[in-house]
């Protein structure tokens, strides 16, 4: 995949979509379950008459969200104007999937392996809220949220993060660069945001469940760090419910880009 590019008889296309992932296991294709992929590809192959094979930028685990997902594709060159198949498009999705655009880009362009950067927001509540329990996760025990800010530091200037990744992870290596990380605490509701150039598999919802043992005072600020050390997952905090957890952007230079 890495290597595919377009012919001359195609166009290469991003799609920026957004969606609910309550309903899917996950982005990436399942061979006995509904998946993200799977029903863009479907719905693109039936409302362009073309067979269509589609690759994001990333895989979110079963029940995760985005804000803003980004796809690549290729179509023939026959094709104009395809952002008007967006209304279209959506008709054919339902509601809890939504394409917001088509982005024309250069043909070695890829979804995946040319992203700068992407950023995950995790959402938390501390009182009981029946309007926003699908999309955030209810803790009902206070927590120090000073000590987490204090971890945040720690966790800023570390750069290999095995221990927050699931085992048995099929990667080269375990190195990130975090660009930003923050946690804003108001109003009873608390949101974990971090910005990398890449994830490991389970990552920031067992970042966001070592910060709550933290805040709980049940893993110290050097406890962390001999966790960040040692690359055993077994030693980092539990990892929270999908529900709370968003992909709100990925960034790509913008010279890739065809068309805005």
């Amino acid at each position: 995949m890495k290597n595919q590019k377009s012919t001359k008889t195609q166009r290469r296309y991003f799609a920026d979509f957004s969606y609910n992932g309550t309903n899917y296991h996950g982005w990436q294709f399942q061979k006995n379950a509904l998946s993200i992929q799977q029903v863009l590809e479907d719905g693109l192959s039936s409302l362009l008459k073309t067979p269509i094979k589609i690759y994001g930028a990333g895989r979110t685990d079963s029940g995760v969200h985005a804000l803003q997902m980004i796809a690549h594709f290729d179509i023939p060159m026959s094709f104009e104007n395809l952002n008007a198949y967006v209304k279209p498009m959506n008709s054919y999705l339902g509601k809890d999937i939504k394409l917001n655009s088509f982005y024309q880009v250069k043909p070695n362009a890829q979804a995946r392996f040319d992203a700068i950067s992407r950023t995950y927001r995790y959402h938390i509540h501390f009182e009981k809220d029946v309007f926003n329990q699908d999309f955030s996760y209810y803790l009902f025990t206070q927590i120090d949220h000073n000590q987490i800010i204090k971890a945040l530091e720690i966790i800023k200037c570390h750069s290999d993060f095995k221990c927050f990744s699931k085992s048995k992870s099929d990667v080269s290596h375990f190195l990130c660069e975090i660009k930003d990380v923050q946690w804003n605490y108001h109003q009873h509701k608390a949101v974990f945001s971090i910005k990398a150039n890449r994830f490991l598999r389970g990552m920031v919802r067992c970042i966001v469940g070592t910060l709550i043992q933290i805040g709980k005072n049940k893993i110290s600020i050097e406890e962390l760090k001999s966790i960040l050390n040692s690359g055993d997952r077994k030693k980092a905090g539990y990892s929270v419910p999908a529900k709370g957890l968003f992909l709100t952007s990925i960034e790509y230079p913008s010279d890739i880009y065809l068309t805005q």
